[in-house]
């Protein structure tokens, strides 16, 4: 039956319903050690997590370990150009093979703590002072490998190899967000943030504007706050919608110009609107008429989450002499930071003895969805 999760069963089921009469998750859900482990092994664990992209190993020899769900992978490029994906873990006594958010490039993946080695396809290639050892079949301790996918210039991991198919997991999202063509995209720039607030807060901010009058004046002047809508019902594991730039703007920054130049597949709609979107559990993608902006979500305790932020463009552009892609960073990094600072105090609130879950708004409906997931999910393990 495996392991439940200790949330009210009462308290879940009012998360699940007509919007306007669903209410929030309880407080337990964002600040309880359980329910956190419990989502690592039946949420992180169970379904398609996004494990960054696959240009971070581009060419042959190219390593990178990347943290995901609440563990780490390693994605390694074989002579042959192809993507491998493996447990970042050695085979003799669990050492990481690389540290978390690090990368190598050599002809071999190498253990740091007692030099076992692997091909990049994670055979195993020699384990020092093992020969002759009886019984030691080098063919059976490889690499454990990871199932993943590619989709967009991401990689897709399935930790437990027990997911539905990827193309169900991605549903019509693919169609929706091909104008866009991540897939070429390159990162011009990085950010990453310590964020004091559950992984879920992250996802319920982002799918909503409903606070971006009272928080975000900089981001009202370039999209009118309660202009677009959210798509009814997504098929695949994604929740999100679209937000209307101002007459007159060209993109998200400060001035509403660009530094870049709009994706060469947008028709004349799509070039003023900015796409948002929630796919699975820990990647969010907004997509731009001049860029991509990505945040990559990671759990590290219920009151405490990494969020790696991306800004992807053509690579033509960044690759023009002085290509500066701070009209974009700078504006998201301010944007970024005065999210984190509301639902750090959301965090907080959450912690209080006075906290009564509320409900959720009209214009609150793509948190109201992805809620529903999750509840929907609790209650398949709740204890009656």
């Amino acid at each position: 039956m495996g392991s439940r999760v200790r949330l009210d069963p009462a308290a879940v089921g009012a998360s699940i319903g007509p919007l306007g009469r669903a209410r929030m998750l309880p407080g337990a859900a964002y600040v309880d050690d359980g329910v956190l482990a419990w989502e690592l092994e039946h949420l992180f664990g169970r379904d398609w997590l996004c494990a960054g992209r696959a240009g971070f190993v581009n060419k042959p020899g190219e390593q990178a370990a990347v943290a995901v769900g609440g563990t780490s992978v390693l994605l390694t490029r074989g002579t042959g150009g192809g993507l491998h994906v493996h447990a970042n873990v050695c085979r003799h006594r669990a050492h990481e093979l690389l540290r978390s958010g690090t990368r190598a490039h050599r002809g071999v993946v190498q253990c740091p703590y007692h030099a076992w080695s692997y091909e990049l396809d994670g055979r195993l290639r020699v384990a020092p002072r093992f020969e002759g050892v009886e019984s030691f079949e080098a063919a059976e301790l490889g690499l454990v490998p990871v199932r993943h996918a590619e989709w967009g210039g991401w990689v897709f991991v399935d930790l437990s190899g027990e997911a539905g198919p990827f193309d169900d997991h991605l549903g019509d999202l693919a169609t929706i967000a091909e104008p866009w063509t991540p897939e070429r995209l390159v990162a011009g720039a990085t950010r990453t943030y310590d964020v004091a607030a559950n992984w879920k807060l992250v996802h319920e901010n982002y799918h909503e504007c409903y606070h971006c009058p009272v928080i975000h004046p900089e981001l009202c002047r370039v999209s009118a706050p309660m202009s677009g809508e959210n798509f009814a019902a997504p098929a695949g594991a994604w929740v999100g919608g679209v937000m209307d730039l101002v007459p007159g703007v060209a993109t998200m920054s400060f001035t509403g110009e660009s530094s870049a130049e709009s994706l060469p597949g947008l028709d004349a709609r799509q070039r003023r609107i900015v796409l948002y979107v929630g796919l699975g559990w820990n990647l969010l993608i907004s997509a731009h008429p001049d860029y991509v902006l990505t945040h990559r979500i990671t759990p590290v305790a219920p009151g405490r989450s990494a969020v790696e932020c991306e800004w992807l463009f053509p690579p033509w552009v960044v690759a023009r002499p002085g290509f500066d892609p701070s009209f974009a960073v700078d504006f998201w990094d301010l944007t970024n930071r005065q999210d984190w600072a509301a639902i750090e105090s959301v965090q907080r609130g959450l912690a209080s003895p006075a906290f009564v879950p509320g409900r959720f708004s009209p214009d609150e409906s793509a948190v109201h969805q992805f809620i529903g997931h999750i509840a929907e999910r609790y209650q398949t393990g709740c204890d009656t």
